[in-house]
């Protein structure tokens, strides 16, 4: 398969099946060969479904052959992140616990996908029930960064950022509780964006922390991601916390343009331990926005340096929780006999990965008799003030523009102390505690060619903002492509 076609995106290759150019099953089975020749270095892939995707893709084909049309993603090959569950294909959250474990059903967001005629390739890599931000942390095989394999791809959705920055899939779904959809875009060089909390459902995600927990789609344009947005959004009577919304329509917005557009700066984003080519980037980019008839204004969000300590108390605890079901015995493998008895022992033994281990320690911790009071309630107090930063910020300008990252990606086995890792996450965490949109854009790179991020934050529901914004700093950014492979065949 050529590059271009690895890379044309979601919405393209939908019009070229559709318009009957490619076939999906020609479509499908390309970019199935492209992961079996380049996903062995890069690891992106936990889970490869040869046989469901081409069952698929034939179906595709046959509705257009009969007249009908597959939906608005028809044909489009897609991933999955590994902690949403899919019907007949192995889920495992990246964690031996699981390991072997094939869900009865399709979360609602991969239904939708679906219906909407994506074909599902596979089940990508990320950290232990996505508690990581290097995708170091998987129970199986760490992923490598398309444009450095020595470098880390970001995480916890680094198998979802990966692929799409390796054309080994034309879009993905991940998830984002602390920046886990964000941080890895920027670190690979693609678009991820983390929806409002409740603008997708969550049935079917595996939990980490329920409050916190969003998933959201990974591509290679702002346009992909609205496009799938569209497809996944909306409420679901199973998801009790999924907003009573329609879908929002977003590509209206990619030509909209940015005149008269209030953008602010926080003031807090570009103190203490930035790289100074990450802040150079983002203000080159609002730069950009200005040229195209944007306001720049320096905004204060105060309580931003208590996000990441309220965060590790208010995910850690929601962790604790929800994990406390994973006993080796009611998810995992499926046998019988002395098979089943060998294996519980095995799953009982290997148990969960380190850093899932230390995040139930400290929420178990928090929300000990004594302790509840002193650290979570104290945590969801600072988390209200935050949001309040917000909503004021939001009274004077439409969208706010920040770093994503602090560094670019960063060597593999830099952060091994636990909070060096945390702090990679310093410039998303905010956004989960208070429920707002956010969206990662490439905005340039380093001197040695590493992508750097930029990130748009919104109100709540105001998706189309950042879609607006964000097409505008694509347009003055462009695209890049990992060298190794783009010209891959």
């Amino acid at each position: 398969m050529s590059a271009e076609l690895a890379y044309a995106g979601a919405a393209e290759l939908a019009r070229r099946v559709r318009a009957r150019e490619v076939s999906a099953v020609e479509l499908t089975d390309a970019f199935l060969a492209r992961i079996d020749a380049h996903d062995g270095a890069l690891g992106a892939y936990l889970a490869v479904d040869h046989e469901g995707a081409r069952n698929r893709a034939l179906i595709v084909d046959a509705m257009i052959a009969a007249g009908q049309d597959p939906g608005p993603l028809a044909g489009v090959p897609v991933g999955v992140k590994d902690v949403i569950v899919t019907e007949g294909l192995v889920t495992t959250a990246a964690s031996r616990i699981l390991d072997g474990w094939v869900p009865p059903y399709d979360a609602t967001a991969v239904a939708r996908l679906r219906a909407a005629g994506a074909i599902v390739l596979g089940k990508l890599n990320c950290d232990e029930f996505a508690m990581g931000s290097s995708n170091e942390r998987s129970g199986y095989r760490p992923c490598q960064n398309p444009w450095d394999l020595g470098r880390v791809p970001g995480g916890s959705s680094g198998g979802s950022a990966a692929a799409v920055a390796a054309g080994l899939a034309a879009a993905t779904l991940g998830t984002d509780t602390g920046g886990s959809i964000r941080q890895p875009a920027a670190f690979c060089g693609v678009v991820g964006l983390k929806p409002t909390y409740g603008r997708v459902s969550r049935w079917g995600a595996i939990a980490f922390a329920s409050s916190l927990d969003q998933i959201g789609p990974l591509a290679g344009s702002v346009e992909d991601c609205a496009l799938l947005l569209e497809v996944i959004a909306g409420a679901d009577p199973r998801d009790a916390t999924s907003i009573d919304q329609p879908a929002p329509s977003l590509r209206p917005a990619l030509t909209a343009g940015v005149a008269g557009l209030k953008v602010g700066l926080p003031r807090e984003y570009f103190e203490g331990a930035l790289d100074p080519e990450v802040a150079a980037a983002v203000r080159a980019a609002g730069d950009a926005l200005v040229t195209a008839g944007a306001e720049l204004r320096e905004v204060t969000l105060p309580h931003t340096r208590f996000a990441l300590p309220a965060y590790y108390v208010v995910a850690p605890a929601e962790a604790a929780s929800n994990l406390a079901r994973y006993d080796g015995v009611r998810f995992g493998h499926r046998g019988g006999g002395r098979e089943l008895a060998e294996m519980y022992a095995t799953t009982r033994a290997e148990g969960f990965g380190p850093e899932v281990k230390r995040r139930i320690m400290i929420g178990t911790y928090a929300l000990r008799a004594g302790h509840y009071e002193a650290y979570y309630r104290k945590a969801q107090q600072v988390r209200a003030l935050i949001k309040r930063d917000f909503d004021q910020a939001f009274e004077e300008v439409d969208v706010l523009l920040t770093p994503t990252t602090p560094t670019a990606a960063f060597a593999r086995g830099e952060k091994a102390a636990p909070l060096d890792m945390y702090l990679a996450d310093v410039f998303t965490l905010a956004c989960n505690l208070a429920g707002i949109p956010g969206l990662a854009v490439p905005v340039g790179a380093t001197a040695s060619g590493l992508p750097i991020g930029a990130q748009l934050l919104g109100r709540a529901l105001d998706e189309v903002t950042l879609v607006r914004a964000g097409a505008e700093l694509e347009r003055a950014f462009g695209t890049r492509r990992p060298p190794a492979y783009e010209g891959a065949a």
